[in-house]
């Protein structure tokens, strides 16, 4: 068994890694971002079975050399990308990245590997703002983004379905609740705050929020989105129907409440880490995120959520 993930420098490609090697003794993965990534920390003793390449995707050649007849991968996961206030403020930067390699990797593929899974994280932001309280089930409301990186996800998970329509691959687009809390760095995205404000704190760092403590969002831990990747090539292909693309399940949460959790897990001088400093920019993308999903199809098909904000916090800090 052998599967490749791109962008797999980034933290939920490293954890996704971590995970396939661990559950899965015989398979080999190979790692690919522009920068070279590393082999997992908590995975080298499986470095034997793991290969690093550094690859710009935004070149066809380099396309061609990575996915060859000569090795068949049995699922190709697609993290790579440039987050939603990087393409923001670099739109050619975002449509070379999240669009047209993207679309490289799958004519390629369909040449070379064709039936191959592709497993594709897309993202909620591929849906405008709802009317308050609107709850989305995937059937009720059109996808209409109302940023340059929803607009890239969105023709991305079309480009997937009709591939898979015609057979030429067998996708699943699955879209991401922000992913909370994230070890790590900061990121370009315009969630990074809701990792920040919890992770920075706990590593005795200040930490900025740039939006209103009313604001909620719809999220979920790095454990469950690892777990639902891994489900996502499992799950049957019926299961997925005329659509190939699922919101995965998550939970409604405010920044209020965020805080809340922060301060009875960690006392109030981890709270007191974190300044209110707002930023228009950040926020006009965050409030065109609605935050009331209806996660039925995705739990029906077999993917999960988790328990509670706190839960998710008492991870971060036992993994520290």
């Amino acid at each position: 068994m052998s599967f490749i993930i791109t962008g797999a420098s980034g933290y939920v490609g490293q954890e996704l890694a971590a995970a396939l090697l661990t559950s899965h003794p015989e398979a080999t993965v190979t790692l690919t971002d522009v920068v070279l990534p590393i082999v997992p920390p908590s995975a080298t003793q499986h470095s034997s079975r793991t290969k690093c390449i550094a690859a710009d995707l935004t070149s066809p050649a380099v396309v061609d050399d990575l996915f060859t007849d000569s090795h068949r991968f049995d699922t190709v996961y697609l993290l790579h990308g440039i987050m939603s206030s990087g393409s923001e403020a670099n739109f050619e930067l975002g449509m070379r990245v999240n669009l047209d390699a993207s679309r490289y990797i799958l004519d390629r593929l369909r040449q070379v590997m064709p039936g191959v899974k592709v497993v594709f994280t897309s993202s909620l932001a591929v849906y405008g703002l709802a009317p308050p309280g609107f709850v989305i089930d995937e059937t009720n409301f059109p996808a209409i983004p109302s940023s340059s990186y929803g607009s890239q996800k969105l023709i991305v998970e079309t480009l997937l379905n009709d591939y898979s329509r015609r057979g030429f691959l067998d996708g699943r687009a699955v879209r991401l609740p922000t992913v909370t809390v994230r070890a790590g760095k900061p990121t370009q995205a315009a969630s990074s705050f809701a990792s920040d404000i919890i992770r920075e704190p706990f590593n005795g760092r200040k930490a900025v929020l740039p939006v209103s403590q009313d604001t909620e969002m719809w999220i979920c831990s790095p454990a469950t989105v690892v777990e639902n990747l891994i489900r996502a090539r499992e799950i049957p292909k019926e299961k997925f129907g005329d659509s190939r693309a699922v919101n995965l399940p998550g939970l409604k949460v405010s920044i209020r409440e965020m805080l809340e959790a922060l301060e009875e897990i960690g006392g109030p001088e981890k709270r007191a880490l974190v300044e209110e400093r707002y930023d228009p920019d950040i926020d006009r993308i965050v409030q065109t995120w609605t935050p009331n999903f209806d996660p039925k199809r995705a739990l029906e098909m077999g993917f999960v959520g988790d328990v509670s904000m706190r839960e998710n916090i008492r991870q971060y800090v036992e993994g520290l």
